[in-house]
Parts: structure tokens; C-alpha cells; sequence
């Protein structure tokens, strides 16, 4: 029998690409007979009892601050959390990543699951969790410190349940996720001569039922106008590069609103500006920091020359305007690249974690979003993201909540993922 979803989920930070799969019988049975054995109940129920120290860990690990390209505090924190259960060996790698090894009964291939440690929030951000009728509220509660506790449970359940795998797994807290971090630690870990990597799963995002299969691709770049500023008054008649920026910005959106009305979905955002010192200076330097976004490659090159080209005509235009001193100069540099790509629903890892999905009682949907599985999934390497589960809201902000709705079938999800992709030893097999 041939099960056939039509997905039309937008996910956060992302773009969703409507997509039909079939979810393959063979994969629904391998999963019902996989949590029919007595080893897999067990690790379930164990799961379900570590609730409270699972939220413990959660509360304990967004309490560290982990500010994008600082993350080294909760990396210390979260080794020492997970050396102290009790895995093969345990590293951090030279880009910070936290790599636990559970070695398997073959261990001709492995598998990874990872969260990421940082967040989006500078430092000094007050981190401290707040628990309201069983709410948390903090910064950074959900996207991704409940990802890091998840994969403390995961290693202890393992453990404590003696669950041997066939595959050796990689458990991976990796640095970068977020914004200019630009999945660093990750393009480490695929770096050439890296570690072994045969499937990826990463558990970042909302509730479970995404089964992220598409890399949503985006550049990013920081545009910085310099002059020799001066006094408002005196020095009236320089080169003024808030004027430049301004000018760049609204030529920048009229072309790019025209050119995304039509075609593959494509996004833009000027995120950041910053430069000047005071109301009566005319500023040395005015910065933009500009996202862009596209389920289709070659539309992101398109996009980058309609910046190019409206940052010179505001520089040339700016320079014409000087009436003395020097001319405007400007930086165009990108700081970020995230690929893109997409795999198949027919690979293994693909309808495992649809049909795992599924046996949890959530409908499964394919979707398209920016994390760490870019990475993989550009190199069609096997690779899938799932939600952290429970209920959450206004990710990277300082009011972000989470609730622990039903917060364990998220972890028995990936549990059940993880087993399924790296299998069960033969010989624990019933």
C-alpha cells in the first residue's frame, strides 16, 4: 500500500518547497518491528523517566551563555556532562565542536547526530530561565539548548539500556549554527581529512514532523562605505557615507523587490546597520549587513550582482555629490555562504525518519530550512533534521518560551531514528 502526503508546511527561517512522497511500507514495518523488541520499550519507558532530570539539564545549559563565536563555556560544561555518563571517548575538535564516539559491534560506517551550542543572543544577555505554570521562559530555551539536553538523554538511555548499535555514532555539540557563525563547525567536520561521516541527523526546530530533507541556500554580506568624516557644520560638503548606504539600500530594494516577485522563491533582509558618532558628525564609515535567501542556487548569484551593482551607482553618485576632500571608498565583503540542495525521500535516512515520524503518532511533512544538515545535504550525503518537540515560540528573542508538551516523544524519536540508521548489533537483535 502506497501512502501519499502533500506537504505545505512553512517552517522557521526557512522555505518550504511543496514536495510529494510516498512513505514505503518496508520502512513503516521496519520501524514497528524495531520498536516491537524488548530493548527499544525499555530505552522508551527509560526516557520517560528521566523527564525531570532531562528539564534539569535543559534548565542547567541555557543558564551558560553561549554567544555566537563564544560558545566555549557551555562546550566545557556540556563535555563534562557528557563525559561523566560514560561514552567511548569524548574531544573537542579545533573549531570547538564537543564529539562523543559510541563505538559499534561492526562500526564499518558512521552515523552523527548532533545539536548546535550557540545561540544568537550577545553576551551579557540575561540567560537565567524563569518557570511560569510550567513554562521556561529564557533566551536560547528552545532553538537549540532543548537540542543539546535531548542528546544527553539519548547517550544515557544508551548507556543505562545497554543499547549496542551495528554502526558507530558520533554525538556532536557543534559551534556556528547560528548567523555569521555560518555552520562552521559543521564545514569543519566535512572539511577534506575530517572525521568519517556516512548519514547526519540533526535535531534542531519546533514540534516533531518535519523531516527536513532540503537545504534552503543563502549569502550574506556586510557593505561598509568609508570616508574621512568630520564636523557636521564645518566640514559640510564631504562625502557623507550614511547618505551612500541610504541611497545603495533603496536602489538595492527596488530591484530585488521586482526581481522576486517572479521565480523560485527568494528572500532579502538588511538585518543589520550600525556607523556614526553623534548628530552633528558626519559619519568616517556606514555599514548594512544584507541576508539573502533562495530554494534555487544560481538566483542567489543573481541577487548578489543586483547589490553590486546598486552599492556602486550609490558610491559614484555619492562622489559626484562631494563638493571637497576625498572620495567615498567602500568594502563589499560576503560573510556568509550557506549551500544548498536537496535529497531524495526515497533514501533510507529519508523514509526512516518519515516513517518514525509517523509511528509516533505525528503526521510526517518533507521540508526545506537553513541548519546544520546544509552542509551534508549539499554533498548528498544521507542527512535529515527533526524538530526538538514540545511546544515553543518567538525563537531569537528575548521572549523565547518553551513547554514541555509531550517533550519525551521528540527524544524517542530521534532514539528510534539514531537505532534505526546505525541498526542494532545482530547479535542483540530478537
Amino acid at each position: 500500500m502506497k501512502y501519499l502526503l502533500l506537504l505545505s508546511t512553512v517552517l522557521f527561517s526557512s522555505a518550504i518547497n511543496a514536495q510529494d512522497f510516498e512513505l514505503r511500507e518496508e520502512y513503516r514495518e521496519q520501524i514497528k518491528e524495531l520498536a516491537a523488541n524488548q530493548l527499544i520499550k525499555d530505552a522508551f519507558s527509560y526516557i520517560v523517566a528521566l523527564e525531570e532530570q532531562t528539564i534539569a539539564d535543559h534548565i542547567l545549559l541555557t543558564e551558560i551563555e553561549a554567544p555566537p563565536f563564544k560558545e566555549h563555556v557551555r562546550a566545557a560544561a556540556f563535555r563534562q556532562m557528557m563525559s561523566s555518563i560514560g561514552v567511548d571517548s569524548i574531544w573537542t575538535d579545533d573549531a570547538g565542536n564537543v564529539i562523543a564516539l559510541i563505538k559499534g559491534g561492526e562500526g564499518n560506517r558512521t552515523v552523527c547526530i548532533d545539536a548546535h551550542l550557540d545561540t544568537v543572543f550577545p553576551e551579557g544577555t540575561d540567560v537565567h530561565v524563569r518557570i511560569k505554570n510550567d513554562t521556561l521562559f529564557a533566551p536560547g530555551i528552545g532553538d537549540d539548548t532543548r537540542g543539546l539536553a535531548i542528546l544527553l538523554t539519548l547517550v544515557k538511555t544508551i548507556k543505562k539500556q545497554a543499547v549496542r548499535m551495528r554502526d558507530d555514532v558520533l554525538v556532536i555539540a557543534s559551534v556556528g549554527e547560528e548567523g555569521l557563525g555560518d555552520l562552521s563547525g559543521v564545514k569543519h567536520l566535512f572539511r577534506e581529512g575530517g572525521p568519517r561521516i556516512d548519514s547526519w541527523i540533526s535535531i534542531d526546530g519546533g514540534e516533531i514532523g518535519r523531516v527536513n530533507n532540503q537545504g534552503l541556500g543563502s549569502y550574506r554580506y556586510r557593505v561598509r562605505f568609508k570616508g574621512p568624516g568630520g564636523h557636521s557644520w564645518g566640514a559640510f560638503g564631504l562625502v557623507n557615507p550614511h547618505h551612500a548606504l541610504g541611497d545603495a539600500m533603496n536602489r538595492f530594494v527596488e530591484r530585488a523587490d521586482e526581481y522576486t516577485k517572479t521565480g523560485p522563491r527568494t528572500s532579502y533582509n538588511v538585518g543589520v546597520i550600525s556607523g556614526g558618532t553623534s548628530v552633528n558628525s558626519i559619519p568616517f564609515e556606514s555599514i548594512m549587513e544584507i541576508d539573502m535567501r533562495s530554494i534555487e542556487p544560481s538566483r542567489l548569484d543573481s541577487m548578489e550582482t543586483l547589490l553590486k551593482m546598486s552599492v556602486n551607482e550609490a558610491l559614484e553618485n555619492q562622489n559626484k555629490r562631494k563638493r571637497r576632500g576625498a572620495d567615498l571608498d567602500v568594502d563589499f565583503i560576503q560573510i556568509g555562504n550557506r549551500p544548498s540542495g536537496e535529497l531524495s525521500p526515497d533514501l533510507p535516512l529519508i523514509q526512516r525518519a518519515l516513517a518514525a515520524t509517523a509511528f509516533l503518532g505525528k503526521r510526517p511533512r518533507l521540508t526545506r530550512g537553513s541548519t546544520n544538515a546544509n552542509i551534508p545535504i549539499s554533498r548528498n550525503i544521507p542527512a535529515v533534521t527533526i524538530g526538538r518537540g514540545g511546544v515553543g515560540a518567538y525563537g531569537h528573542s528575548l521572549n523565547e518560551w518553551w513547554l514541555n508538551k509531550d517533550g519525551y516523544k521528540a527524544i524517542q524519536l530521534a532514539f528510534l531514528l539514531l537505532v534505526s540508521e546505525a541498526g542494532l548489533d545482530n547479535s542483540l537483535v530478537d
